[in-house]
């Protein structure tokens, strides 16, 4: 089976230091491009992360500083992917919660622009847990009928992730071989406007935020009770698509105050 799709889409994974979104730093990206023909287009990047590696998840990934000492770093490398994946949805497993999130926060924090307007996210693993409740070495042999023996390589784990969406599809009747709709299914606890799960849309379609004091109440209502609490949300150690999510929507309301004066 092929997948149909308008646009290319990028199967991706990470292994980083930490599971820190907003700390945490690559050290391994694998990237697998699906082209509306079917072609593919494949790449993978060992990545200095600047800071030490801790020694509990080296364990887990087995990649050390000292594997990474002469890699370059994702400043460097940050160009070429965000070019290679212009224009294209993004698919992976857990990436909705951690990847897409985590790539964002290495794009803003070298100064490139990341945004998932105009892209769809379809996360492998919330179709999975929603049909299967298992993990991905479960899946790709509950789906695929493999063993995944090299787990936590990014680049077998990118693989692995591709060849269960595609025995997915094959498998369940009411998954759509459609992009669109994939994107929806996979989504969890409704949709963000942030990735990382901070800010979410509520169902009339408005920005709220899904933490803290203000939990479900919406960004222009906390803007008029309480401006400075983004200001606070700046300063804090959140991510930065998140902070920028904030500033725009400040952004907007300061000109729409200016414009209505």
């Amino acid at each position: 089976m092929n997948l149909k799709l308008e646009k290319p889409i990028v199967f991706f994974d990470l292994e980083t230091t930490g599971v820190q979104v907003a700390k945490d730093r690559v050290v391994e990206i694998s990237i697998l491009k699906v082209f509306p023909n079917g072609n593919k287009e494949s790449k993978t990047w060992l990545v200095n992360p600047t800071i030490p590696i801790p020694e509990v998840t080296t364990a887990i990934h087995g990649i050390s500083d000292e594997k990474i000492a002469n890699e370059p770093t994702f400043d460097q490398l940050a160009v070429e992917i965000s070019e290679l994946i212009h224009n294209c949805d993004l698919a992976g497993f857990n990436s909705n919660k951690f990847d897409i999130p985590l790539l964002a926060e290495e794009f803003l924090r070298v100064g490139i622009d990341f945004s998932m307007e105009n892209r769809k996210a379809v996360d492998i693993q919330n179709i999975f847990h929603k049909l299967e409740q298992r993990t991905l070495v479960a899946a790709y042999k509950f789906y695929c009928d493999k063993d995944l023996t090299n787990a936590h390589s990014a680049e077998a784990d990118t693989t692995a992730t591709f060849e269960v969406l595609l025995a997915q599809l094959d498998k369940y009747d009411e998954l759509e071989n459609d992009v669109n709709f994939l994107s929806e299914f996979s989504q969890r606890g409704g949709k963000f406007a942030d990735m990382a799960g901070f800010v979410r849309f509520n169902d009339k379609g408005e920005e709220v935020l899904s933490f803290g004091k203000y939990r479900d109440v919406t960004l222009a209502q906390i803007w008029k009770d309480n401006p400075g609490y983004f200001s606070w949300i700046n300063q804090a150690e959140f991510p930065l698509y998140t902070k920028n999510v904030m500033k725009n929507f400040a952004t907007k309301m300061k000109l729409q105050k200016k414009f209505n004066s």
